[in-house]
């Protein structure tokens, strides 16, 4: 699936960036976090999103301000569960590319992409 192979392609990414990924597809009553990774500092609540091309649109457009809604509230329960000290922070990462045709995706990592 598309969503799988990027989330796949983020990790990779983040994980070469230097950041620990704590969790993947945390779900609860309100949504799910694709990715939650630590560095320095952060506690980091990502969410990807994977697209063919940005022709049309960003794929950060599609992180509406519902959704940021149903991840801050997603986040809170995880940080409920997993009591930290780091400052959290929530990115998007966009995934452009095809599995299976894209050898290399072109990704985009927002940091705090919807923190005020």
């Amino acid at each position: 699936m598309k969503g799988e192979w990027g989330e796949r392609a983020a990790r990779v990414y983040l994980e070469r960036a230097g950041y620990h990924i704590a969790e993947t597809n945390f779900r609860t009553r309100f949504g799910e976090i694709d990715i939650i990774a630590e560095r320095g500092e952060y506690i980091v609540f990502v969410e990807v999103k994977t697209r063919k091309s940005d022709r049309f649109a960003a794929a950060r457009e599609f992180v509406t301000p519902a959704k940021q809604q149903r991840i801050t509230a997603t986040a809170a329960l995880w940080l409920r569960q997993h009591p930290s000290g780091l400052q959290p922070r929530f990115d998007v990462i966009e995934v452009y590319g095809e599995e299976g045709i894209s050898n290399a995706p072109r990704i985009c990592h927002l940091e705090n992409a919807f923190g005020g």
